[in-house]
């Protein structure tokens, strides 16, 4: 009997505790993995994604790649983050920005249109470096909202926060 209590209030200290927990990453925006999380979209959009190659490592729409579609400078957008999530993963048919959803115009996910809708519209979809899941593109936004978008113009100290050290692109920005 003394065994099933002691169980029964390790169950509930654990319920509590987990909860609370919970409640913490709740109101503090989920503080836990945050770091991680912004890190690993910040590998997606250099990498994975080669969204700077647009958008410039940035995010100010200074493209790297002269061959790339011009990308809009993010650090300016007003998109909310389901607009964003959107966006990455539907693309702009017409205007330069892939769609990163491997199932995107296949079905009704992107406004309803399918490849043959945006054919008939006479609309180009670029394809993209690689597609991505849906945690990938969680955590991409979670970057570009941690560290881009609404930040305003690009600064030494915000290089530095980008990148998480002093890197030569930094150089350019006076202290």
């Amino acid at each position: 009997m003394k065994r099933v209590r002691l169980y029964l209030w390790l169950l509930f200290g654990m319920t509590v505790f987990v909860g609370g927990l919970w409640t913490l990453s709740v109101f503090t925006g989920g503080v836990f993995a945050q770091t991680d999380t912004v890190a690993a979209g910040g590998r997606i959009y250099r990498q994975k994604g080669d969204c700077q190659a647009c958008h410039g490592w940035a995010g100010d729409g200074r493209k790297m790649d002269s061959q790339m579609p011009d990308g809009a400078n993010l650090r300016e957008s007003t998109l909310e983050r389901e607009q964003l999530i959107f966006v990455i993963k539907c693309g702009l048919p017409g205007r330069g920005m892939p769609a990163f959803d491997r199932r995107a115009y296949t079905d009704d996910r992107c406004l309803g249109r399918t490849h043959a809708d945006l054919e008939r519209m006479g609309l180009e979809l670029f394809d993209p470096a690689g597609t991505l899941q849906n945690r990938e593109v969680d955590r991409l936004a979670d970057f570009l909202y941690e560290k881009v978008v609404g930040q305003g113009a690009m600064d030494r100290a915000k290089c530095i926060d980008f990148w998480g050290e002093e890197v030569d692109a930094c150089s350019e920005f006076s202290q």
